[in-house]
Order: C-alpha cells, then sequence, then structure tokens
C-alpha cells in the first residue's frame, strides 16, 4: 500500500464539492475527473491511479475542468491527476483486480456479494431507496425499523459538527422508526425479492412485547427478508421501556431475542446499544436467547450545538430539543472498541458480527473486518455522499485484498484481534521511537514546536531558518508532533532507542 506520507489525501482536495453530474466531467473528454477526486477523497487513490490510460491527457491540457468547476480555480484538479499519474501510480505494485470474487462472503451462511450493507436508517426505508442501493451495488440493506407504532418525526431533526472543510464529521439525529405501516413494509420486502433475488434484506424490528416481537419476525420471514435485525439500541425509542432502554437489560436481551427465535427460521441478529461501559453482558444474552448473531454499534446518546442567544439545542423543535443519536466518522474509534470487545469474548465465538458506526471509506471497514466484523453496515457517510460510495468501498477493499495475498475477504476477519489489549499496562516502555522530519515538505509553520512546547516535552525547537530541530535528550517519543503537522512532514521513523531513563537521553539535537 502506499505510505501514509506519500498519499494524496482530503486535504489536497479540501475544496472539491464532490458535485452531482459534475461540471468537470462535462469538459473532460478524455477521462473523468469527478470519479477520479471521489476515489481520492475516500482513500483509494491506488485505485484510482491504476484506472488511468497509458498516456496521460493532462500534459498539453490548459484544465477546462478546474474553470468548469463549481469553486473554478479552487480545485487543482489538474496538479492532483498529474499526482496520480507520477506521484501514485509508480508505486503500485498489485494490478487492479480482475473481478470481485474476494469480496463475496456470508452473513450467517447466506451470501453476499460483498461485506457491505445499509445500516437501519432513513437510507433505506422505501422501496426506491432500496433498489437504487443494490443497482449501485451494495450486498444488501437493513431495513428502517418496522414497528406497529404511530410514528410522527420531528422537524428539523438532524444536526453535525463539522471538520475544517466543511465536512460532517459527527452527526445527530433524533428520527425515530419506519414511519410506514406494516403491511406497507411488507409489501415493500415482497417487491425487494423479486426484482433482485440475490441481494440481502435484512428486516430491522421493535415489538412492545414478546408477542409483538414474534409476530414482526414471522411477517418478516413469510414476505422475503432474508434475516432479522432486533433494534434493542435506538436511543430515540426509550420511552416506555423500547430501544436502548432493553439493551441495556441482558434479561430482556434475552427474553426478546428468545421471542423472535420462536417465531421465524432465519437468522436472528440483536442490534445493541453502545449506552454501557460493556457490551457483552448483552451480547451473551441475546446468545443465550438463541441470536445468530450481533450488530453494534447504534448511535450515542448526545447533545450538540447549545445557541448561546435562545439556550437550545440542535436541532431546535418549536424551541425545545431532546437527547439524541451521534453517529459519524467521529464514533468510529468507539464503535470499533465495542467490536473488539464482542470479537474477544471466547462466549460469542461463531455468532456473526455486524459492524457499524463512521465507516466512510474503505479503511474504515477494513478496521471493522480486522477486529472481527462479518459485515459492515453504513449510514451517515450515505446521507453525506449518496450511494456512489460503494465504488470506492468495493473498489479499495478488493485491492488491498489482492495486494495482500487474501484469496477471500473472510481471510481478513479478527486479524487485529490478537494483537489488541483491554488496557495500556501490558505495553513495552523500554525504547522510545523518534518522529523525523521531511524538510522538503515542511513549510517552517513552527505548529510542531508550538504544540511540543505547550503540550508535549519541549524537544523540538525553530532554529533561525525556521527548520524544525529535535532534542534527543527531550523526546520522549509521544508523537504529538507527527499529529497536528499541516503538511504532514513529520512521520514516525521506526528505529527504537533505549533510552537511558525514563525520560529518555538517547542522543543529543537531531537535524530535519
Amino acid at each position: 500500500m502506499i505510505l501514509s506520507e506519500q498519499r494524496i489525501t482530503r486535504a489536497d482536495m479540501v475544496r472539491c464539492t464532490l458535485c452531482a453530474d459534475a461540471p468537470c466531467d462535462q469538459v473532460c473528454s478524455k477521462l473523468a475527473p469527478a470519479a477520479l477526486l471521489r476515489s481520492v477523497w475516500f482513500a483509494n487513490e491506488q485505485t484510482a491511479a491504476l484506472r488511468l490510460p497509458k498516456a496521460n491527457p493532462c500534459l498539453l491540457c490548459d484544465a477546462p475542468c478546474e474553470r468548469a468547476c463549481v469553486r473554478a480555480g479552487e480545485v487543482p484538479i489538474h496538479d492532483l491527476i498529474n499526482r496520480l499519474y507520477y506521484q501514485v501510480k509508480p508505486e503500485c505494485e498489485t494490478p487492479l483486480p480482475e473481478n470481485e470474487d474476494r469480496l463475496r462472503c456470508d452473513l450467517c451462511g447466506i451470501p453476499l456479494e460483498n461485506p457491505f450493507l445499509l445500516s437501519s436508517s432513513v437510507v433505506a426505508s422505501t422501496y426506491d431507496m432500496c433498489a437504487r442501493a443494490f443497482e449501485a451495488g451494495w450486498a444488501g440493506v437493513c431495513f428502517k425499523t418496522i414497528c406497529t407504532l404511530d410514528i410522527h418525526e420531528a422537524s428539523p431533526r438532524f444536526s453535525a459538527i463539522c471538520g475544517n472543510e466543511g465536512g460532517i464529521i459527527g452527526f445527530k439525529n433524533i428520527e425515530q422508526l419506519s414511519d410506514h405501516g406494516v403491511e406497507e413494509n411488507m409489501e415493500i420486502f415482497r417487491r425487494l425479492k423479486a426484482a433482485y433475488p440475490t441481494k440481502f434484506i435484512l428486516a430491522s424490528i421493535m415489538g412492545q412485547n414478546e408477542q409483538e416481537w414474534g409476530k414482526l419476525a414471522k411477517l418478516c420471514e413469510e414476505n422475503g427478508a432474508d434475516a432479522v435485525e432486533l433494534n434493542f439500541s435506538c436511543p430515540n425509542m426509550a420511552e416506555g421501556g423500547l430501544g436502548s432502554d432493553i439493551g441495556q437489560v441482558p434479561e430482556l436481551v434475552e427474553r426478546f431475542t428468545a421471542a423472535a427465535k420462536r417465531a421465524c427460521h432465519i437468522p436472528v441478529l440483536a442490534k445493541l446499544t453502545p449506552n454501557v461501559a460493556n457490551m457483552s453482558p448483552a451480547a451473551e444474552a441475546a446468545r443465550r436467547g438463541g441470536a445468530d448473531g450481533i450488530a453494534a454499534i447504534n448511535t450515542i446518546k448526545s447533545i450538540m450545538g447549545v445557541n448561546p442567544h435562545t439556550y437550545v439545542s440542535s436541532p431546535a423543535v418549536h424551541g425545545q430539543s431532546a437527547v439524541g443519536g451521534y453517529s459519524g466518522n467521529a464514533v468510529k474509534p468507539i464503535a470499533l472498541r465495542f467490536i473488539s470487545e464482542l470479537g474477544q469474548n471466547p462466549a460469542l465465538q461463531g455468532l456473526h458480527l455486524s459492524g457499524m458506526g463512521g465507516i466512510e471509506t474503505w479503511l474504515d471497514a477494513l478496521e471493522f473486518i480486522l477486529l472481527g466484523a462479518g459485515s459492515v453496515q453504513v449510514t451517515t457517510a450515505v446521507m453525506q455522499y449518496g450511494y456512489r460510495i460503494i465504488d470506492d468501498l468495493k473498489a479499495g477493499l478488493n485491492l488491498y485484498l489482492r495486494e495482500k495475498g487474501f484469496s477471500d475477504v473472510r481471510e481478513a476477519r479478527g486479524l487485529g484481534l490478537s494483537s489488541l489489549h483491554s488496557t495500556t499496562d501490558t505495553l513495552e516502555r523500554n525504547t522510545v521511537v523518534f518522529p523525523k522530519f521531511n524538510r522538503e515538505r515542511c513549510i517552517g509553520c513552527g505548529r510542531c514546536a508550538v504544540s511540543c512546547m505547550d503540550g508535549g516535552h519541549q524537544a523540538i525547537r525553530m532554529d533561525k531558518n525556521r527548520h524544525p530541530k529535535l532534542d534527543g535528550k527531550k523526546c520522549v517519543g509521544c508523537h504529538l508532533c507527527v499529529l497536528v503537522c499541516p503538511q504532514r512532514a513529520i512521520f514516525s521513523s521506526q528505529k527504537r532507542i533505549r533510552p537511558a531513563s525514563a525520560k529518555g537521553s538517547a542522543g543529543s539535537h537531531q537535524d530535519s
């Protein structure tokens, strides 16, 4: 794979809006710039480079794509494509896979053409939406939670935290369950299964008692669902002992899982809440109830965006707000922690894990797979970027599997678990890994020195030429400087030094 310091990333195309029917495509007769830019955005620059034609059509081009851009002159399309040709492509050692066979897997024994599903939400809530997702290349959908409740949604019901580039990194919703009737949703299942018999339909359900959990599970099976997902985790349906209130009580998880299993013959997954200290008690209860798998995580209870003038948090509904569910790329570390907990639990061995929480790129999805997930589910990234992200999810993962020599995506499942510890107590603490400075990339901003001085160990200073200098006697190898550098000009040396003391006195001043 391309090393991190050599990659082209979102930071290199931060002003790109990832347009629909992109104007840059409309004026370029040689390439499809929009698809190339999307691949860079979704950490798939290697595939983008390998798909380029042999001869570079940009060499003698005056870049009409940049003039046609909705942010004319702000996105360096011409430069980015040239970097794909001359920086990324020469580093690519593995040719593009000839097919997608490596992505084939299963969910509780039922074939999936790839591990990517839409998770239960608005993105999988109508026939048309699911059909378009299937046509785009998604292997399946977890349909928005079916219930017998009379659902009326609030408006507005979304809010977000955005990163420096303007994209959503954290997303809050106060949305509830399917606002279609049970019979209407069953008709959707019948139509989907008739039109797309090889696609996977995972029916999310929520009952109010044992009888209703069983009735809904049976109905979904009779109308074409391949499996059922029990929603024990919706943070917006806690009134009356529903949603995440159930997921926090293992006895209820076991009882309602057993009710669904008695009523149907298709696989049953329990979708568990992250609003607990540990997920294993509820997961083990689901297994005792007969669950075939676990889905995790649902959204995290949250409050965001308190208005300094009205004093109401976001989203505000007629001057009021409520605790809601937090999702997006910002929750991925929490989701991975829970997936690893389930993956390492010997009492859960053999259960299918369907992972979700902050997946945007194929690298995100791979992390879940490496920690034990057999399938992955996506919502927030689709809400932001559309179903089209499946192209780069599949292509990036497929190329990675070929490059690593895997014949099947299932071979990668759980490979990251053995090196993972529940606490830091067991980690090696006797050596220091110094950072290295790339002077060609460094612009002399001094961010590394500021962060090291005020948040680290005062080991970096700027010389008179604005070059960073590292004091090896003070550096403890924390790598804060690596993280804060806006130019990605600092990286790990991969060389371990054994210090003479706990603070380290492994060397003197190190040049940049």
